[in-house]
Order: C-alpha cells, then sequence, then structure tokens
C-alpha cells in the first residue's frame, strides 16, 4: 500500500488541480483531489491530511464558509488552509493561514505547505507545552507584540514600479525600510528584526537570488518570506528561484495593491509563527529546565513526552524520539577522565538547543545523552535529524586543557516512531535500545 495523501487540493478545475497535484507528488507531498465541497470533507476524514488548498475559481459559495466547514471536519486536527484567490475575490482571508493568487508553482506550493504546516505544529506545541509548565507552576504565554506594524525591508534600485509597490505597502500599513545594496540590505536584517523581504530582480536577477540564497544559509532569517519583484517572469526558472529561498514571486503587470496584499499577507504570518516561537523559547527561562545545558530535564521531559504521545494518537499526527549518546571514542575517554567532558557539556547542549526546531523537545536524560521529541517527524526524518545535529557537533573542537590538543565528540544515534499501542516512554526506550546497538 503506498502512502497516504497529506494534501488536500479542493478545485472544480483541471487546469489547476492537475499540474498543481502532479508537481506536489513529485515533490514528496502526497496529493488528493477534490471537485466539491463535501468530497473535501469526506477526503479530510479519510487521510490524515496535514495542509488543504482551495481554489477560490473553482469552489462555489462562501470561501470562509467552506473553510470553517473543512476545519470543523478536521477537528481536533488544526488544518492548515491556503487559499488560491485574486485581490478582487471577496472572503475573509482572516479565515485562511495564506493566500495566494492564481495557480502557483508546485516549488512555490511545497515550501508554503511546509511552512503553515510546521506554523500549525508549533501552535499545537505551544498549548501542549503550555499544559506541561502549568503543571509546574509556570505561565507561558505568548510575548506582548505591543500592535507595532509590520516591518518589510525592500532592496534595490529605486525603479519607478519598485516605488509604486512600496507605497503601496506603506499605504497598507506596513514600515518599510529600503536598502539599494546586498551590503546595505544585509546590514538592516542583522540589526533589526524584519517580517518580510522584497527583492527588486529588475535586470540583475541574479544579484536577487544571491540575496535570497544567503538569507536561506543564515538560521535567525532562514524562514524569513522573500517576495521577488521582477520587471518580466518569462526568463525566470521559478524552481530555481523557489528553491533559492525566494518564497512569492510578483511582476508590475500584477497590480501593486494585490502584490502589497500578498506580502502583507506572508509578514503578518510570519509575524504570528515568531511570536508563538518565542513563546515556546521563554520555556527556558522558567528554572524548571538543566542548569548545565538549558535544556528539559529528565523530569521534565518524561512528563511532556506523555502528554505529547497522547496528542499525536488524537491528532492523528506522528510522532519520533530521538537519542544522540556520546560515543565513547579514545580522545573522549581521555576528556571524561580529566574531567573537560563535563565542562564541555553546557556548550554542547546549548548547541542541541539552537540546532532543533521551537516544537521540538530537547532533553537531556543523563550526563552523557540527550534526547528529542519531533512532533510531525517520521522515524526516518528523526534519524537524519539526530544525524544532522551530531555532525555539526563533529566539527566542534572542544577544550581538553593547556598543552592538549582539542576533543572531538562524535555521538551514537537512535530513533523510533511512536507506534499505535505503544507509549511515548517505550518509543523513546527502543530508541535508546538502537542507540545500544550502533555503538556495539
Amino acid at each position: 500500500m503506498g502512502p497516504e495523501a497529506r494534501v488536500l487540493i479542493l478545485s472544480a478545475s483541471d487546469s489547476v488541480a492537475g499540474p498543481l497535484a502532479e508537481g506536489l507528488d513529485r515533490l514528496g507531498w502526497r496529493t488528493v483531489t477534490a471537485r466539491t465541497q463535501e468530497g473535501a470533507m469526506a477526503a479530510v476524514a479519510d487521510f490524515p491530511i496535514e495542509a488543504a488548498i482551495v481554489d477560490a475559481a473553482g469552489v462555489p459559495g462562501d470561501l470562509s464558509a467552506v473553510a470553517k466547514a473543512l476545519r470543523a471536519a478536521a477537528a481536533p486536527v488544526r488544518l492548515p488552509l491556503i487559499a488560491l484567490a485574486s485581490l478582487s475575490t471577496q472572503f475573509d482571508r482572516a479565515s485562511f493561514d495564506l493566500t495566494l493568487s492564481g495557480s502557483p508553482h508546485p516549488a512555490q506550493a511545497a515550501l508554503r505547505i511546509e511552512q503553515v504546516v510546521r506554523a500549525a505544529v508549533a501552535e499545537d506545541e505551544l498549548i501542549l507545552r503550555r499544559e506541561t509548565f502549568a503543571d509546574q507552576g509556570f505561565p507561558l504565554e505568548l510575548p506582548d507584540d505591543h500592535d507595532r506594524p509590520v516591518r518589510v525591508l525592500v532592496v534595490g534600485d529605486p525603479n519607478p514600479a519598485f516605488l509604486a509597490l512600496s507605497n503601496a505597502m506603506q499605504s497598507a500599513g506596513a514600515d518599510v525600510v529600503a536598502a539599494f545594496t546586498a551590503y546595505t540590505a544585509f546590514d538592516y536584517l542583522h540589526e533589526k528584526p524584519f517580517d518580510a523581504v522584497v527583492l527588486w530582480g529588475g535586470d540583475d536577477q541574479a544579484s536577487a537570488l544571491a540575496i535570497a540564497g544567503g538569507m536561506r544559509r543564515n538560521t535567525r532569517l532562514y524562514h524569513v518570506p522573500t517576495l521577488l519583484y521582477l520587471r518580466r517572469s518569462a526568463d525566470l526558472n521559478l524552481s530555481e528561484a523557489y528553491n533559492r529561498g525566494v518564497t512569492d514571486v510578483a511582476a508590475p503587470d500584477v497590480p501593486e495593491a494585490e502584490s502589497a496584499d500578498r506580502i502583507m499577507a506572508l509578514a503578518s504570518a510570519y509575524r504570528r509563527q515568531t511570536l508563538v516561537r518565542e513563546a515556546l523559547d521563554r520555556a527556558r527561562g522558567s528554572g524548571l529546565m538543566d542548569l548545565a545545558t538549558g535544556l528539559f530535564t529528565r523530569e521534565l521531559f518524561a512528563a511532556h513526552l506523555a502528554r505529547l504521545g497522547r496528542a499525536s494518537q488524537s491528532l492523528r499526527r506522528p510522532l519520533s524520539v530521538c537519542v544522540l549518546r556520546v560515543a565513547n571514542r579514545p580522545d573522549v575517554a581521555r576528556a571524561r577522565l580529566s574531567g573537560w567532558l563535563d565542562k564541555a557539556m553546557p556548550q554542547i547542549g546549548s548547541m542541541i538547543a539552537r540546532l532543533v526546531r521551537s516544537e521540538d523537545t530537547a532533553a537531556r536524560l543523563g550526563s552523557e545523552v540527550f534526547a528529542l521529541a519531533l512532533p510531525a517527524t517520521s522515524q526516518a526524518q528523526a534519524r537524519l535529524v539526530g544525524e544532522r545535529i551530531a555532525a555539526v557537533l563533529g566539527c566542534t573542537a572542544f577544550e581538553a586543557g593547556e598543552g592538549q590538543t582539542p576533543f572531538v565528540i562524535e555521538f551514537d544515534v537512535g530513533a523510533a516512531r511512536l507506534e499505535p499501542g505503544q507509549t511515548a516512554a517505550e518509543a523513546l526506550e527502543q530508541a535508546a535500545v538502537l542507540t545500544v546497538r550502533k555503538a556495539g
């Protein structure tokens, strides 16, 4: 039996649904297509749908009502919804997580699906983590946003079309900051937070794509939405643009107000995701974490993992766990005996905390053993996460004392997925057993 559908496409138009479904299937997002609202609701009931795309032109009736019905059918799962609609289409955009114009390129759609799915997972994790910390007497709330306007950085020459777009964003309520060169742009990006970046392609698309690529290589800027504004789109390879880090593409033949609306929607969604992740990160200041590393303690992790396991079953969402154990190599053994390994542990724990997503839970289970709880993640993906973290830490040299060669740490990695009828603690034990087997 093949993999189950993960994305629902609701559209009566084969010209929209066909190419989009084919492209998403090829990119690993298996789809199911429905022509009617009734068919869409049946698909939501039958498959573990992670996101739904609704084609406004191919769905009769009130789009907001359709969105409400789909969310109700998916409950208690938080179903992210993406609308395909022009600016002239009248509906409550707040009823959808994201709105895209026309029929998106599959590569663009795949990136946006990943974005809204991870945002939904983070929202659910915040609810669960609030409950876990409330049991310990610590309130975990969203940061106060002070109602500040979204901040957008525009980068490129002051072309009239580009200036018109900037003015349209200001009219929509954005705080717009202009940078004329890549160097100035990155200076701004490192000085203050932005909710979106708009790049003027003009006659030099390569420079704009280089900026987008540079943002994707920076962990702090990786998720900031980036719109590429073109003089003309005929010469652009859309797959390359989206894979280089571009979130959306627009051209001057699209009304400035519509492009500004798309940017504002992307910026607002990113702002919400940022606030959720900041709330999740606040757990580190609760006083309940491991003092040396800032990670979850064994006891706190056990309590939260049990809650994650129950949620995984009710939400029909996979949950995987990963265990990383310091490998017993000769130079590590010497560092352990001399005490330098213990001194390196706070740095190691801090690095692990920075390398996991905010919605993932990292813990220190023992002096040299770490664990990760990864919602909405398969066993294979969890192992990759663990191996990537181990690879980064394996490239770091730690102090071994005066006159001694710095030592490098390697990890043995084990991963397991929570199976039906299994407890989360049993899955963690299975991952630990796999780690021991590899080490042996």
